[in-house]
């Protein structure tokens, strides 16, 4: 009895060191943070988060993988309780609802084979791209409505995903077993971002319009009298639709598939008539905007540009304040269009529709003079963005010998030459300058630096200038670089300290001291200012600041720096340019906020981009394009605008002239409602 005690606990004392010694030895830690946050979440498992379950959702959040608001099957309470578990701070979740991205389904759309295996669309992609003749479009199988676990979509009728958006709850899980990438989370602030891929479904129109409208969708909302639907798509892209369809230079339809038939589509017309329908309702219509984030913006300049990066920084949430030098919003607008062309209550319209949309204005403020980038920031502004416009815009507000310093200790290269002269206010260079451009010029710019007080002189070209010059420059001391780029500046307070510099050749980055920056252009650049990202710490200067350009426009995604190829040297040739680069301004201001990368997808559309397309149509009956209707004499003198504007008989008959192109897809002449049916329509 007492050999068998002894037996039992020395195998015992055994197991116990064995089972301590494996503890040890294959112990896995728990962040207990991924506990607490598992034993907040509901633990649904119902996997919209897209993750498998509550507990892999608890270890994606605590990685970063996953946001603290991931949890579609709880409120924002939960929300809450995680943010507070790891330390952050939670925003107002914008909703995001699945989006159908496809016009037509495989019965409508040309097919180069009938599919006959798995009803699955992953498995139809893996056959040539699917049975569809356009590589992107939808196959329609049905696998998106198949994988929702909240049964938020079906396949409609023409063999296209229909999202019910009360159902919806933007889990993604659609998104993710799409092969074609025909389904997406869509919200606001995802379109504002969005720049247009070789994976999306674009018309030629939709490519060619600055602004990236959805051009086809407005007009066939106007085909079926949703003219208020039509007039929200257009501002989803463009705050200025009313402006804009009286003085568009319309490339958009210079690209419309109709012209293979007859004539473009009076794309710019149709744009006018349905934003006059809300100008003569009095009843505006609005896009959406995100919820808001308590997060203040500043932009300097309530031109064209500025007043539409404070359209859409609104849009995204944000409270946006446009501080204007003169006395009324709108810029060269306000003169450089005859008034016949753009009345004054036109551009009022839509000037007051942008401040509808949350956006403040404060006029008779210059940068420079009655504020300052640091003295903005210190007011609470997370970014200021300067879009203070080129010298034409100077000249119309006669401020021409004026120098203006919007930027600190930064002057345009016209104001340098003539300092001094002919009344001409006096431009002084301290320190270290750098000339950025102006190669022809180089030699009087020097002499005219020198006497400005400039002590070490060093000129940066984007080409190399001519020996002679070269070598100018180098015996009077000046230092000159060439293939490089200025990305970004610094400062502290109201100087200038310092520029980044980019090699086009290695790439590599370098900080180049300066205390003066002189600008060949005629415009200072667009530039989004804000408090560097570690400030809070102990090395970082109180009250400096780093100016950030916005991204490129995708034409030039490649290029770099400031006036590098494709930007703007002067001012916008047209305004619509004006408001695509406020938009990107917007979100480039969006991103550095929330510290999203600025790059570009790689298969962003631009101008040499391989895309689906056609060269010709086929059945697809003649139909003569709407005459916009002219005033006379008798009443231009009554002050009546030059052109009239479409009736509703001449709008529906133009909009049903569209062909609801896809990327390669259109309807043909046995799809398009007979223009004789049109008008017996619109008369009765």
């Amino acid at each position: 009895m007492t050999i068998a005690i002894l037996l039992m606990g020395g195998l015992g004392l055994v197991v116990g060191v064995g089972l301590a010694i494996a503890s040890k030895v294959f112990y896995v830690y728990v962040d207990p943070k991924i506990v607490a946050i598992d034993d907040v979440l509901p633990g649904a498992n119902c996997g919209g988060c897209g993750f498998p379950g509550c507990s892999a959702n608890a270890e994606a959040i605590v990685a970063g993988k996953s946001s603290p608001s991931s949890c579609v099957a709880a409120g924002d309470e939960t929300a809450l309780a995680i943010a507070a578990i790891l330390g952050v701070s939670v925003e107002a979740k914008e909703p995001d609802i699945a989006l159908p991205g496809c016009t037509y389904g495989v019965a409508d759309a040309q097919t180069k084979y009938s599919y006959d295996g798995l009803n699955d669309c992953r498995a139809a992609a893996l056959l040539s791209g699917g049975m569809k003749v356009c590589n992107i479009g939808c196959l329609g199988l049905g696998t998106c409505a198949a994988a929702c676990p909240f049964g938020a979509i079906v396949m409609g009728p023409e063999g296209l995903p229909v999202v019910d958006e009360v159902k919806c709850t933007g889990c993604g899980t659609c998104e993710r077993v799409c092969p074609k990438h025909i389904i997406t989370l869509s919200s606001v602030t995802r379109r504002i971002l969005k720049e247009y891929t070789t994976e999306d479904c674009t018309t030629p129109c939709q490519r060619a319009c600055p602004a990236g409208i959805n051009i086809s969708r407005y007009i066939e909302q106007i085909v079926d009298g949703d003219y208020q639907g039509s007039v929200q798509t257009i501002k989803e892209r463009n705050p200025f639709p009313t402006v804009i369809g009286r003085i568009c230079p319309r490339p958009c339809e210079n690209d419309c598939r109709r012209q293979y038939v007859d004539e473009p589509v009076a794309i710019n017309f149709l744009k006018r008539f349905v934003a006059d329908y809300e100008r003569t309702q009095n009843e505006r219509v609005q896009p959406f905007k995100a919820p808001d984030t308590g997060r203040r913006i500043a932009v300097v300049g309530g031109g064209v540009e500025g007043l539409s990066a404070a359209f859409f920084a609104a849009r995204l949430g944000h409270a946006a304040v446009v501080y204007e030098a003169t006395d009324r919003l709108g810029g060269l607008l306000n003169s450089a269009i005859a008034k016949y062309r753009l009345p004054e209550e036109i551009l009022k319209w839509d000037i007051d529709g942008i401040l509808e949309m949350g956006v403040e204005a404060k006029t008779g403020q210059m940068l420079g003079r009655d504020a300052s980038v640091s003295g903005l920031l210190d007011e609470g502004y997370e970014a200021v963005f300067l879009a203070s416009g080129g010298w034409d815009s100077r000249l119309s507000r006669g401020a021409e010998k004026e120098v203006e310093m919007p930027i600190p200790g930064c002057f345009l290269l016209l104001d340098l030459l003539r300092s001094g002269r002919d009344g001409h206010s006096t431009v002084t260079c301290e320190g270290e300058t750098v000339i950025l451009g102006g190669e022809t010029l180089a030699a009087q710019v020097l002499e005219k630096a020198r006497e400005a007080g400039a002590e070490r002189l060093t000129f940066i070209f984007r080409k190399a200038p001519d020996a002679a010059t070269a070598a100018a420059l180098s015996e009077a001391g000046a230092r000159v670089l060439t293939g490089v780029g200025v990305t970004r500046l610094f400062g502290q307070g109201e100087a200038l300290t310092g520029i980044e510099i980019r090699d086009e050749a290695d790439e590599q980055i370098q900080m180049l001291n300066a205390r003066t920056l002189v600008l060949s252009a005629g415009r200072f650049p667009e530039l989004v200012f804000a408090r560097p990202a570690g400030e809070e710490e102990t090395d970082t200067p109180s009250g400096a600041w780093v100016a950030t350009p916005p991204y490129k426009q995708p034409a030039n995604a490649e290029e770099f720096g400031l006036f590098a190829k494709g930007d703007i040297l002067t001012d916008f040739s047209g305004a619509i340019k004006a408001i695509a680069a406020g938009r990107r301004a917007a979100a480039t201001i969006h991103m550095l906020i929330y510290d999203i990368s600025l790059d570009l997808p790689e298969n962003v559309i631009q101008a040499d981009t391989a895309i689906q397309n056609v060269d010709h149509v086929e059945e697809v009956a003649a139909s003569p394009r709407q005459i916009m209707p002219l005033a006379d004499s008798r009443e231009l003198t009554r002050k009546m605008e030059l052109e009239k504007g479409f009736d509703t008989a001449a709008a529906k008959a133009e909009a049903a002239r569209c062909l609801r192109c896809g990327l390669i897809c259109y309807q043909n002449a046995e799809k398009l409602q007979p223009l004789e049916q049109i008008r017996d329509a619109v008369n009765a």
